[in-house]
C-alpha cells in the first residue's frame, strides 16, 4: 500500500477494503529499518510521519498478511481496483475487461457491503469504471 497510487489521477493512499486475508505466521520481520514504510501504514491506516513514534509501528504483525480478496478505492475519482488472489488489479478504464469487473463486484458485493457498508454501497452503486447499476 506504501507505493500504490490511482493510475487514473496519482491520488495517494487508495482506501483498502479487505474481503479476505491470508495469514502467514512463519514469516519474521528481517529488515534493520523500521518501519518498513516510508509513506503510509496501511495496517494503522496512518501516514508515517503523522505517527508519534513510527519504529512502533506493527511490522512484525503487518509482514503476516496478506490481502486475498478485497478492493483499493480511490477517493478523489471513484475508481476501485480489484485485488484477487493476492494480487492487486491497477489498470486504467481502457486496459480493463469490464465483464470481469462486474462479475468480480456481483461475486462480492454481500461481503463488501458487510465489511465496508457506505462505501461497499456507493461502489456497488457509482464506481467507476463499472458498477452494478450500469
Amino acid at each position: 500500500m506504501d507505493v500504490l497510487a490511482c493510475p487514473y489521477d496519482k491520488t495517494f493512499p487508495l482506501t483498502l477494503i479487505v474481503l479476505k486475508e491470508r495469514e502467514y505466521p512463519e514469516r519474521k520481520y528481517e529488515w534493520n529499518k523500521r518501519p518498513f514504510c516510508e509513506e503510509y501504514c496501511a495496517l494503522k491506516n496512518v501516514f508515517i510521519k503523522n505517527y508519534p513514534n513510527p519504529q512502533e509501528l506493527p511490522c512484525d504483525e503487518c509482514i503476516k498478511k496478506e490481502v486475498v480478496d478485497g478492493i483499493l478505492y480511490c477517493p478523489k475519482c471513484g475508481r476501485w481496483y480489484p485485488i484477487k488472489d493476492e494480487i492487486p488489479i491497477l489498470l486504467p478504464d481502457e486496459l480493463r475487461n469490464k465483464e470481469e469487473d462486474k462479475a468480480f463486484l456481483d461475486r462480492v458485493k454481500d461481503q463488501l457491503v458487510k465489511v465496508s457498508p457506505e462505501l461497499g454501497n456507493k461502489i456497488l452503486k457509482e464506481g467507476k469504471p463499472v458498477n452494478l447499476s450500469s
